[in-house]
Order: C-alpha cells, then structure tokens, then sequence
C-alpha cells in the first residue's frame, strides 16, 4: 500500500494559531511528540486528528503526524479560523489598581490571572480586563493592547501598563535598556549559604521539556540572563530571597534558582512540589503537603516596580504587599523553624 505523499496546499484562508521553530540542537522528534512538548492541555489524538486533517505544516508543507521534526524546521498549526486570542473580547473584570493617570496604569495582578489570551486561556485573562476599563490601548509588538512586560500566571504582583503610544515606546526602550527596577520575593527549597549572589547564565527553551526554560552557562544557547539575589530568611529547609532582575527572561527566576539546585516551592512545572529538602518523617510530610495547600502555587511575587514616568520624567516606585497564602505558608516555616530549634536545645 502506497504511503501517502505530503505535498503543498493553499493556505491563504487559513489562520495561524501556534508557530515554533526548532532549536540547533533538536534532536529527530515526531511532531505529534514534539507540539506536545510546546502546546498546553494538548493531546496526541487532537495533534494527530489535526495533521491527518492537513493542518499541520512544516516548513510550510501538510505532513503526517509521524513526520520527524530537525534542527530549524518551522512547525506551524493552523486552522479555518482565527485564533480566539486574536479576536479579544472585553470583560468586567476587577482590576487591583494600584496607580493610574493618562499615560500608565499600574496593575497588582493576582495569582492565577492570566496576562494575556493564549494557549488555553481565552478569557479572564488582564489583557480582557484592561480593554474593558481602557478604550484604545496601544498595542505592543506582539499586538497585545498595553502590555510593557509580563508575569506568570502563578506568580502575584505588580505590572505597568501603557495607556498610549508614546508611553507603549518609552517603557518598552525603558525596560530594553534595563532601567527599570523590579524586585520579587521567592521562597525556594533549601538553605541557600551566601547571604548575597548573582545568578548568571543564558536562560532557553528546555531541549527535554519545551514548556520549561533551561540554563545554558557556556551561553550556547539561550538569552542572557542575570539575578541578583539577597536572603531575607532562612527556615531550616527553606530560604525566602529578594530577587532583583537585570534582564526580563521568561521564568528566569524560577530557572535560575533550580539551575543553582534552590527550585522554588511548589513550582510545579520545575518539580518544586516535591519535598526537595528535609526529613523522611511522616509528619514533616504531612506539614510540607499542609504547606503545598496553603500556598497551591509557586512562592514568587513581584513586589517592586519602579520606572521613569513617560511624561513627566519622574521615577516612580511602586510596593505590593506579599499575598495571604504565601504569608501563611511562611508562618507555618517560621513555626516549623521555631519548633526545630527547641527539638535541637533539648
């Protein structure tokens, strides 16, 4: 039985929802394995069904759902119609505004909010918040309405805004040039030992695991990256750090840290919601699960974000107060640090 042929097809009514290229190092990957590792909530058999439907090019040919991805291939999946993150939909959703004038609003973003449509995420998002209360907000490169910069879904904190475009192009250059200053709290698994460092190391997609970034210290691969940290509180097997960012990578916090063998608690995706550090007793498993459910999400938090004002040329400097659950998850450390000090004097 003859195999079928992967050939050209017409794509001009077509729309692209996802496009990845494959780093030098790839390695021969099926690409039904391969946009499982990139794509969210995906599923083989939805992959599958969409190659064998046509949808799935590479280098812009239709292939087959065992097509072997290499090194530079462009993979893109589209679909008859527009990705929903394209077709923004404002929402009435309350917004934590912590500053706001004609040119910049600052925002206190919760844990669990989404910045902007994408991957799963069609609405609820701060972008679909923020085109409700803002009418005509300039949009950045990647066409989404005021976003300067970002912060994970998981991580709490503070973002600015642009309300127009020259502020979109002045913050945007402000945070290229790196003058801006944002600092965030991190409770990570382990006794971190100096009392100050820099993390340095060029930060890319994982070649094992392409939902996480890796570090890559002989700067082959990746972007540049550098964090200086400072600890505030050390809690026997925990530490709780400041982090002051020098460069903007996505999840160069949470990369960083596990990179130096600190993962963050409970960052899920990078494996911090396994015990990492402490005892083998059952009831230190017991308080650490109690603790994951205090806190059901990585402990970060952008607490600081200061910047030049666009128009007036004056540098602003905004404070969040550290959330509930991670407040509690740190007086249940601070308990638990107290409880095995006296264990350790009697």
């Amino acid at each position: 039985m003859q195999e079928d042929q992967p050939q050209d097809i017409e794509n001009d009514d077509l729309h692209e929802h996802y496009r990845f290229t494959a780093s030098e190092g790839q390695e021969p990957l099926r690409v039904d394995k391969f946009l499982m590792n990139f794509i969210e909530n995906a599923t083989r058999s939805k992959i599958q069904q969409a190659a064998k439907s046509g949808n799935i090019l590479v280098n812009d040919v239709a292939i087959k759902s065992n097509h072997k991805v290499k090194p530079h291939d462009v993979v893109r999946v589209v679909l008859s119609y527009p990705p929903a993150e394209k077709l923004l939909v404002a929402e009435d959703i309350p917004l934590d505004i912590v500053y706001e004038d004609d040119a910049v609003m600052v925002v206190n973003k919760p844990a669990g909010m989404v910045v902007h449509p994408g991957h799963g995420n069609y609405s609820g998002t701060l972008v679909n918040g923020l085109i409700y209360h803002i009418e005509n907000l300039p949009t950045n490169s990647n066409e989404r309405p005021g976003l300067v910069h970002r912060i994970d879904k998981d991580t709490s904190g503070l973002l600015v805004v642009a309300k127009t475009e020259f502020a979109m192009t002045n913050l945007s250059k402000q945070f290229f040039d790196r003058t801006t200053e944002r600092l965030y709290y991190a409770l990570v698994w382990g006794h971190v030992e100096d009392d100050e460092g820099t993390i340095e190391g060029n930060i890319g997609r994982s070649f094992k695991n392409r939902l996480q970034m890796d570090v890559f210290p002989d700067g082959d691969f990746g972007k540049h990256a550098v964090t200086h940290y400072k600890v505030l509180e050390r809690l026997t097997y925990v530490t709780l750090v400041q982090c002051k960012l020098e460069t903007g990578r996505t999840h160069q916090i949470r990369a960083h840290f596990k990179h130096i063998g600190h993962t963050l608690f409970n960052d899920e995706r990078y494996g911090g919601d396994d015990i990492l550090k402490g005892t083998t007793f059952t009831k230190y498993k017991q308080f650490v699960n109690n603790c994951f459910k205090v806190l059901p999400r990585q402990a970060l938090h952008a607490k600081t974000l200061g910047f030049t004002h666009p128009t007036t040329g004056e540098f602003m400097r905004f404070n969040s107060d550290v959330p509930q659950d991670i407040t509690d998850c740190l007086e249940k450390w601070r308990t638990y640090s107290e409880n095995s000090k006296d264990v350790e004097q009697d």
